[in-house]
């Protein structure tokens, strides 16, 4: 049984992926706020098998009630759209990441994919940082294959590091596997800061431009972002061991110079255990 139905087989012009799942790779909502918008009042191009890809008692169903009387139900759903944009094709693929079945589905996107020649397939992601919300994002990039990043973005993290596996992970490697080049752009997201990160979408939405040489609608993206950082601004101000603390990390970015990974965990543990310290006090 498969996975995924396609709806339409084109034709298409230039097609290229773009794909954000929500999950621990998806800091601040950042590349799931950018997929979002970028998959605005697309067409659907293929349906998926909710049932077979999510966990219903993980990912439960949200059940609307009106006036005591139980009425719609919207469940878990991965999206994969298409929209038009300069004149080439963007395929959208969206939603909450799969509990199930992640091989399989990369198996079955890969065949889609040499079936309706997508070029590029591109993921988008957001990983919490030691950085500030005081300065620009910082954008880092990875490549199934050199030369294929085109973007204004570092490329790394340098040398090997081992993580735990994102299902988007799955996804690039059997869709370059298939010979597919896939491309990765991660934004950085200031750890501190907790529910969306609108800056970090809108970076990750110019590097898309940039890379695809498209112009994408912002939405009220801009407005959000600028709402937040007011927000984050006072709350720095008004607080002495926030606003060294944000000082430090500005420093260091300044600076050129990120943390060590021990230097990295102690801070990040005794800002947690301040701030708790100082929430009991007030308590």
């Amino acid at each position: 049984m498969t996975l995924v139905r396609l709806v339409t087989t084109g034709p298409f012009e230039s097609p290229v992926v773009v794909a954000a799942m929500d999950g621990w790779v998806d800091s601040g909502s950042a590349a799931t706020l950018a997929a979002g918008l970028l998959a605005e009042d697309g067409d659907t191009l293929a349906t998926f098998d909710s049932d077979r890809i999510y966990d219903y008692r993980a990912r439960r169903p949200t059940l609307e009630i009106t006036d005591g009387m139980p009425g719609t139900l919207t469940w878990p759903e991965l999206k994969l759209v298409r929209r038009r944009l300069d004149g080439r094709d963007v395929l959208v693929l969206t939603g909450p990441e799969p509990d199930y079945r992640w091989q399989q589905l990369g198996a079955e996107l890969a065949q889609i994919a040499r079936m309706l020649e997508v070029q590029e397939w591109i993921s988008l992601g957001a990983i919490p940082a030691a950085v500030p919300h005081t300065r620009p994002v910082t954008v880092f990039g990875t490549a199934s294959a050199e030369g294929t990043l085109r973007a204004e973005v570092e490329a790394g993290p340098i040398g090997t590091m081992t993580v735990p596996a994102a299902a988007i992970s799955i996804l690039d490697l059997a869709l370059s596997g298939a010979g597919v080049p896939a491309i990765g752009y991660f934004a950085q997201v200031p750890h501190y800061v907790s529910g969306e990160y609108p800056a970090a979408a809108l970076e990750l939405l110019s590097i898309l431009e940039q890379h695809l040489r498209i112009s994408v609608p912002r939405g009220s993206l801009e407005e959000e972002a600028r709402a937040l950082r007011q927000r984050l601004d006072a709350a720095a101000a008004a607080d002495s061991q926030t606003r060294a603390y944000v000082e430090r990390l500005e420093g260091m970015v300044d600076e050129a110079r990120l943390p060590s990974g021990t230097e990295l965990i102690s801070d990040i543990e005794r800002f947690l255990r301040d701030r708790g310290a100082e929430t009991d006090t007030r308590g």
